[in-house]
């Protein structure tokens, strides 16, 4: 059967008429950051199973995929096909294709909400100080608070002195009860620039009346100013008074239908649903404590200004439709604001009551019915270990690996399963693992395949090794795939090269130019 293929012209064309697109690259994260087109979806084909049905849930959608030259799109439009997927094509060329017909190249992860934030502040002139500022002002201990906009574990792993954590939907709902006084300052900071800019421009837009500023270049500009930052701190918004429930209320719904938010009810949802020709995502924009303690059936837990952050990620269709659910009329509205402006169709679902909120628990991501394989105890390997003969394959995420692993066990990426079994001592059985054996349960048959020997998985993959009090090992002891599942992040941390910081606020200023060149994007800014 002939291979459909599709343009850049055609994919160019969709994105204009605000189609319903899904351009994916089935590359791994760090090749993917290297050079990308500004709304192609990373979905790697190592888990491309665990993570396509809730990024892509219509199994019609136009599919098109690309890697650059590995043989990588062609695989994963085989897996797709299997698992009911009917309109999958390849991009002409692939990634040297788009090149070479003029198509604009980006870098980095996260892209078109990064680009987003440097309009916002290149149109708006979103206030922001120094590192050198914030830091007078808090010697000199003015009036003033610092809101880390960020998820809360990264707050915790490096923060400005005095920061109280306040993730980014968070900030409307929550910063008039941390600065009761018309007078206090406002510092809104985040690692970089994005969320801090979206932050400070939330409470701008929202008409709060104290002075507010983003601290320019976030974590990373503090240390090019060479201050130092805070580690392991804790310090959390507060509840809120029924008084600042209700002003924030206000502010949100006034932002959103200045945004263009359109409106919801259940009722509608129930109908997007059945809706055959068109993708529709549900998510949930509160805290995953919220979420976990009560949520709409079937809605994705994404935290708002995560959500605003990583766009790309949860909805990696461009031009469907996204729900947005709340229950206190502030935070759906807010993230949906910057959703709108990102060139969405979004909704708000108004008039929930507590009842709707029936579902409990974590968010479960629907995946294939898994294989039936032979699976075996932490028990039963360590006594195969000391006999010997064995080889155990751990597909886990390179970062958890390296922080630990059971000992012996070759750390291999699944795409790449053909090279790291030549680097992998042959043995008369294979055992795989992962953090939970769902990933290592995948690539059971293809070890199979490859070896032509007995594989077994191991039951609920490492989290039993280490249930069971056996022994691990730390560090990259037997890579057999490169490191290359994950793009380091010159914001994350403090050990990123002072050179790569710099270079990385360089590349955000250059992006509004960028976007004019590429001309697809559909932004407006309020």
């Amino acid at each position: 059967m002939t291979q459909r293929t599709r343009s850049f012209a055609d994919v160019r064309k969709a994105l204009l008429e605000h189609q319903e697109v899904a351009l994916v690259d089935v590359r791994e994260e760090a090749p993917f950051a290297e050079s990308h087109p500004l709304f192609a979806a990373n979905i790697p084909l190592s888990k491309l199973e665990l993570e396509v049905f809730s990024r892509i849930p219509r199994r019609d959608t136009a599919i098109t995929l690309y890697d650059n030259g590995e043989g990588l799109a062609q695989l994963a439009s085989e897996r797709l096909s299997a698992l009911g997927y009917s309109n999958v094509g390849l991009l002409e060329g692939g990634l040297q294709g788009w090149r070479d017909a003029g198509g604009e190249l980006f870098i980095d992860v996260n892209v078109p909400s990064k680009a987003f934030g440097e309009l916002v502040e290149h149109q708006r002139h979103t206030p922001s100080l120094a590192a050198q500022e914030v830091q007078q002002l808090l010697d000199t201990k003015a009036d003033v608070v610092v809101l880390d906009a960020r998820r809360f574990d990264e707050y915790q792993t490096m923060s400005i002195p005095t920061g109280v954590s306040v993730p980014g939907a968070e900030l409307v709902l929550r910063a008039r009860e941390l600065a009761p006084d018309p007078k206090t300052r406002i510092i809104v900071n985040c690692a970089g620039r994005t969320r801090s800019i979206i932050g400070t421009q939330s409470l701008v837009n929202a008409g709060l009346p104290n002075p507010i500023s983003a601290l320019r270049n976030g974590t990373i500009g503090w240390l090019l100013a060479g201050q130092t930052l805070d580690h392991g701190q804790a310090r959390r918004f507060p509840e809120i008074s029924d008084k600042t429930l209700e002003a924030a209320r206000a502010d949100a719904r006034r932002v959103a239908d200045s945004a263009g938010v359109k409106r919801g009810t259940l009722t509608d949802l129930h109908a997007w649903r059945n809706e055959a020709a068109r993708t529709t995502y549900l998510f949930d924009v509160r805290t995953p404590e919220e979420y976990e303690a009560g949520h709409l059936p079937g809605a994705r837990s994404t935290p708002g200004g995560q959500l605003v952050q990583e766009t790309d990620h949860y909805a990696s269709v461009r031009g469907a439709r996204i729900a947005l659910a709340d229950d206190d009329g502030v935070r759906a509205n807010m993230s949906a604001s910057w959703l709108a402006q990102l060139g969405w169709e979004v909704f708000v679902l108004d008039n929930l009551t507590p009842r709707a909120f029936s579902e409990t628990g974590a968010w479960n991501p629907p995946i294939p019915t898994p294989w039936q394989v032979e699976e075996i105890s932490a028990q039963t390997l360590h006594q195969w270990q000391q006999h010997g003969g064995v080889a155990v394959l751990d597909f886990t995420a390179s970062a958890n690996y390296v922080k630990q692993h059971i000992p012996g066990a070759w750390w291999t990426l699944r795409a790449d399963l053909s090279n790291a079994l030549r680097k992998i001592p042959a043995a008369e059985r294979y055992v795989l693992t992962c953090g939970s054996s769902k990933l290592a349960r995948l690539a059971v048959p293809e070890v199979e395949a490859l070896t032509g020997k007995p594989v077994f998985l191991l039951r609920d993959g490492t989290a039993s090794w280490i249930a069971a009090g056996l022994a691990l090992e730390a560090g990259e002891t037997h890579l057999a795939s490169p490191r290359i599942d994950r793009y380091r992040r010159p914001y994350e941390g403090t050990d990123a090269p002072r050179e790569a910081m710099q270079a990385y606020l360089d590349w955000e200023f250059g992006l509004v130019e960028q976007l004019g060149r590429d001309g697809t994007h559909g932004f407006y800014v309020i």
